[in-house]
């Protein structure tokens, strides 16, 4: 039996690192094939790892090792934090873990601190910072939009731009809401919804609301942006594979002096009409190479919500690709099945003998 000894500063820490009722510890012991155990002597607390491989053992270690860092800036580590620890371990990325949550984007109004959770969010964190455009492009949950509202809110705390603006295309997510009740701005809330449980979090609603009356804040449909020119202004286009190229070359060329600009969207999930081709979809290819623009690719190891959003996520893509598979498959012999004719044709018609 192979074992290593972790050790650790006290039993609260030891508490953080196994979870609740122990979660934590039984999901790194299900993918290294270990046990994990809590020691006390009087030298101190620790935790003991044992198992018959000693590179699972040695996996195992490390990652309770980087859980044990980890626990020193939050008071809680989630399951979705352990599997994307040992994941990254596991697939020999031990190195590129060392810089997550080691910046801190600002602090939301309980004094909770906003950092990347993976690899990929670190990323698009930096890719904010050092260029004008941003293209954020992945799946669900991935933290593209909560992240750029993050970064929006520091560069107006840092007094880097005199305002913050969102939008959004306002387009139903594949159902008929018909005409809503109340003025224009309650007609348009429910599809910006998202983007002001963002700032609430992270700036309060009553502060929030000073902001958004003074014209600090605004958020407003797509449709909104046209003729406008945004100097001074952190500008986030939120679900833009919900616009059209139009709309989409219309938002970017918004952009004014001493400005930047996020473009979020998943092109999975567009509810755009059938046979309308999505904007971001087209930009994504139109502005690639550009300098000072970057295009971040997530992918569905960067989703921080449940861990069944991953699978899900893997589960859609294999489906699509089965069907594109098929379809291509059925598209061969169509083409084989039309040439197969012709030449029956050919050869009945009496020219196949002639031509011999």
């Amino acid at each position: 039996m192979n074992q290593r000894i972790i050790k650790v500063d006290s039993s609260e820490t030891t508490a953080v690192i196994f979870g609740s009722y122990d979660s934590n510890a039984r999901i790194i012991e299900e993918i290294f094939r270990v046990t994990l155990r809590n020691r006390s002597t009087d030298e101190g607390d620790s935790i003991l790892i044992s198992g018959e491989d000693m590179e699972s053992v040695n996996a195992a270690a490390a990652t309770v090792e980087y859980l044990r860092n980890m626990a020193q800036y939050n008071s809680e580590i989630t399951d979705q934090n352990v599997r994307y620890v040992a994941g990254m371990i596991s697939d020999g990325n031990r190195a590129e873990l060392d810089d997550i949550g080691s910046d801190c984007i600002c602090v939301t109004t309980k004094g909770k601190p906003i950092k990347a959770k993976t690899v990929g969010q670190k990323r698009y964190v930096d890719a904010i910072k050092k260029n004008t455009i941003v293209l954020g492009v992945g799946p669900a949950g991935t933290g593209k939009t909560f992240l750029a509202v993050a970064m929006a809110v520091k560069a107006l705390r840092d007094k880097q731009v005199s305002r913050i603006l969102l939008s959004r295309p306002a387009i139903e997510a594949g159902e008929k809401l018909g005409f809503l009740p109340g003025d224009l701005q309650s007609k348009i809330d429910p599809y910006l919804r998202p983007l002001y449980d963002a700032l609430y979090e992270m700036l309060g609603p009553e502060t929030y609301q000073k902001l958004a009356e003074k014209g600090t804040i605004e958020i407003a449909p797509l449709a909104y942006m046209r003729g406008r020119t945004l100097d001074d202004s952190f500008i986030i286009l939120d679900e833009a594979q919900n616009a059209t190229p139009e709309q989409m070359k219309m938002f970017l060329t918004r952009l004014g002096f001493n400005s930047k600009m996020v473009v979020t969207g998943d092109l999975t999930q567009t509810d755009l009409p059938s046979g309308q081709r999505s904007g971001l979809a087209s930009v994504v290819k139109i502005l690639d190479g550009i300098d000072d623009i970057a295009i971040h690719h997530f992918t569905e190891k960067d989703v921080v919500r449940h861990h069944l959003v991953q699978k899900i996520i893997l589960a859609y893509e294999k489906f699509d690709r089965e069907n594109a598979r098929r379809a291509a498959e059925r598209e061969n012999a169509k083409r084989e099945f039309r040439r197969d004719g012709q030449k029956y044709r050919f050869e009945k018609s009496g020219e196949f003998g002639k031509n011999k």
